[in-house]
């Protein structure tokens, strides 16, 4: 029973994709906790640690891929709805370290003491508390999403030019958060966190933990999104993505259907930032980088966008490439950054599940061109008999 719901829900392939990942969590953890770290297939902590971020880039790249892949909308800023979601985060962890910081004070954080702050900013209160820190990794990237696409999609704005806005955004907040007086850390950001929820945050144990945490979360974020773009309102915007004017002349009120996605993926990149900071252990305005937009779009195209499966493909592929060529040849890597992007433009502009869809269209073209001929010949043959 549940599995004919899983079928009905997510298809052949939502089902397999979590299948697959769901038997790859498990066998990870299994190998990290089961068998000795001499064993040649012990799965270390640093690799389940890296890992665990990979999961959280996927999640980003899901949320890009809402926008993007099922609305049209090429965001390159969602890398600041993740940075803030990772900054709230990191307040409550920075919170939780109370008297054990270098200079011993109870309420303010070492940077803050270090700047000669006397009180703490009325924008860290609550930070205290697990759950408020997760509700604010959710609705301050939501909210800022909400603002800007409001002002955005109510003035028509639209391909390019949208683009370049969210960019200007997080560049925006790049430098915002680099000012010491923001009361964010500055350039150093927030470091040397101790524990979450009062586990050591180095443990391995503690690693492990949020390692299945991520991959529990981008699973229910795919079957969400599946669910989600398989509905009539995916089914509207796709018609959005493919031809705007076409569904506005219609009469639908697309600035609202482009409103929600919008927002909606904001939340998502901000639950993905706050999964990522207590495994990297540092939030700093690095993350607002333009540059890192552009590269989680990248996974997307990768992976190839409209599919969901694809972008976690990329995120994946791209990051443990990156992993193992920058600690191999670091100085490498911008450019085989660049000529993926310009393969996947020309040959693979559909990405990699592209490859897959277009085998599986020629197979099914195969099979269905034989029960044509066979029909010819059963036509044939009862023509020649009668």
């Amino acid at each position: 029973m549940i599995s004919d719901k899983f079928y009905k829900y997510l298809g052949i392939s939502g089902s397999s994709f979590l299948c697959i990942m769901g038997g790859a969590i498990l066998i990870i953890v299994a190998s990290n906790t089961l068998l000795n770290s001499d064993h040649p297939l012990h799965v270390s902590s640093y690799v389940v640690t890296l890992l665990g971020k990979y999961l959280c880039y996927a999640i980003l790249a899901i949320s890009i891929d809402l926008v993007w892949g099922y609305c049209g909308v090429l965001s390159l800023g969602h890398g600041a709805f993740f940075a803030l979601g990772g900054y709230a985060m990191g307040m409550h962890l920075m919170r939780e370290i109370g008297p054990r910081g270098v200079y011993g004070n109870p309420v303010l954080p070492d940077f803050m003491v270090f700047l000669n702050w006397k009180e703490l900013p009325w924008y860290w209160y609550g930070f205290d508390m697990f759950w408020f820190a997760i509700l604010m990794a959710v609705v301050a990237p939501a909210l800022l999403a909400y603002i800007f696409g409001w002002l955005a999609f109510r003035s028509r704005v639209t391909g390019v030019y949208l683009s370049i806005m969210t960019q200007a955004l997080t560049f925006a907040l790049l430098l915002a958060f680099y000012r010491n007086d923001m009361g964010f850390g500055g350039n150093n950001g927030l470091t040397d966190f101790k524990d979450v929820l009062g586990f050591n945050i180095q443990e391995n144990r503690t690693r492990l933990v949020l390692f299945v945490i991520s991959g529990l979360v981008l699973m229910i974020t795919f079957m969400f999104s599946k669910i989600l773009v398989d509905s009539k309102y995916g089914k509207a915007l796709i018609a959005i993505r493919d031809s705007e004017s076409r569904v506005r002349f219609l009469g639908y009120r697309v600035e609202h259907y482009k409103l929600f996605i919008w927002t909606l993926s904001a939340g998502l990149a901000g639950i993905a930032g706050a999964l990522y900071v207590p495994q990297v252990g540092i939030i700093n305005p690095s993350e607002f980088s333009p540059a890192n937009s552009i590269e989680a779009v990248l996974w997307v195209a990768v992976g190839g966008r409209g599919t969901l499966i694809g972008p976690v493909l990329g995120a994946i592929l791209v990051n443990g490439s990156k992993t193992i060529l920058t600690s191999a040849f670091p100085e490498v890597w911008l450019f085989t950054l660049g000529a993926i992007f310009i393969f996947v433009t020309i040959f693979l502009p559909k990405g990699i599940m592209g490859l897959f869809n277009r085998s599986n269209r020629k197979s099914n073209a195969s099979g269905i061109s034989k029960i044509a001929g066979l029909r010819k010949i059963f036509i044939f043959d009862g023509k020649k008999d009668g």
